[in-house]
């Protein structure tokens, strides 16, 4: 019988990745995780900073939660920023209130904490908002605003110290067999279970997986603006009513349909890119804007001003902040999965790959990990 903990390699420090060595070290594991990197650089530290549960489909939304669980327990061992913002959905035309309706009704006795707002409600309550455009409004309880640039530099050292977790920056994968990967540099590094979590970067390691998979490359376009003069706080987090037709937990109202039909009709350029507009607030006070939606081979290397001003005239429909000076533009690349909340592929023995959170990682991978370690390891 095996008395020693088991060997897991994790491969990817991305959030899937932390999040993997997370679980499994509480799971009893002896965890090393590699990365080619200093530290992440790809679409983890690229994101509005939302754990976003409200997004998931009524089918997730406990394993979201779960993760909203444990970024509380992370924030508060570690002192990183968390603000438990809630967010509000505010809608500018009678099909989009439809939904919130919708959604509210069908959600009375769920773990949803939802509430319809009036307009006043709206204006009264929820800073950031123009005066005299919101038809209604959706107030969430279970958004945690998170500052992924700071989350992701933290995790590691919390991991390390907390939990034995070891680190090999700047260290590549080339290799991943049954049961010993091989780095660049040509060392070899024996393990009992890896886990390949490098996003759709996994296409290096397993080009014929990712070929075969549901997945599509996703690129998004975000900004952020300058920190807002006098410590103007933005509140909950925002989204407007274009996000209705972006998240799952909105499929099944009837009235989404009409939405869509309409933008459409009237704002092809919006579906064109995906576009959707969304707004949070950094630890140093800027807000965060986005987003955008490219997939495969309609994604360019170079940023679009189209797309940027594009997102711009919609957030200023709805939102009015005391700055909207831009100080910062990027984008990411993530992998998105088409029809479910994951991909996991065991690709080995003792090997799998999981990606695919298809831009919800803040939200769902910490919960996700969570789910799987409970099953696949016992704790020793």
């Amino acid at each position: 019988m095996k008395t020693s903990a088991p060997q897991v390699a994790i491969v990817g420090a991305g959030i899937v990745g932390l999040a993997h060595a997370w679980a499994a070290a509480r799971a009893g594991c002896r965890v090393t995780v590699f990365e080619r990197s200093d530290k992440a650089r790809g679409a983890s530290v690229r994101n509005f900073g939302m754990c976003w549960p409200i997004g998931q489909a009524s089918e997730h939304f406990e394993t979201a939660l779960r993760s909203r669980e444990l970024w509380q327990e992370f924030t508060a061992a570690t002192g990183a920023y968390a603000r438990a913002t809630g967010s509000v959905h505010v809608v500018a035309h009678e099909d989009e209130a439809a939904v919130l309706e919708e959604f509210v009704m069908a959600m009375k006795g769920t773990p949803y904490q939802v509430s319809m707002l009036t307009p006043a409600r709206v204006e009264s309550d929820v800073p950031g908002v123009r005066r005299g455009v919101a038809r209604a409004g959706m107030l969430s309880g279970s958004e945690i605003n998170l500052d992924p640039r700071e989350a992701l530099a933290l995790l590691p050292p919390f991991l390390k110290e907390r939990h034995g977790v070891e680190f090999r920056w700047k260290t590549a994968v080339c290799h991943v067999g049954e049961g010993v990967l091989r780095t660049a540099s040509g060392e070899s590094h024996a393990f009992d279970e890896a886990y390949v979590c490098s996003g759709h970067d996994f296409e290096t390691l397993f080009p014929e997986v990712f070929a075969a998979s549901p997945l599509k490359p996703c690129k998004l376009q975000m900004m952020r603006t300058v920190p807002q003069p006098g410590g103007w706080k933005l509140g909950p987090m925002l989204a407007s009513g274009l996000t209705l037709r972006q998240y799952s937990s909105f499929h099944g109202c009837p009235s989404l349909a009409a939405v869509k039909a309409r933008v459409a009709r009237e704002m092809p350029e919006l579906d064109r890119y995906g576009i959707h507009v969304m707004a949070s607030q950094d630890r140093f006070g800027s807000i965060v804007l986005g987003d955008s939606h490219e997939y495969g081979g309609d994604i360019e290397i170079f940023d679009k001003m189209e797309i940027d001003e594009l997102m711009l005239r919609e957030l200023r429909k709805l939102f009015d902040f005391p700055d909207w000076r831009i100080a910062e533009r990027w984008h990411g690349i993530y992998a998105k999965h088409f029809g479910d909340v994951e991909f996991r592929a065991d690709v080995l023995p003792g090997v799998q790959i999981a990606t695919g959170t298809s831009g919800s990682g803040m939200t769902m991978s910490f919960g996700l990990a969570d789910r799987h370690f409970s099953t696949r390891i016992a704790p020793v």
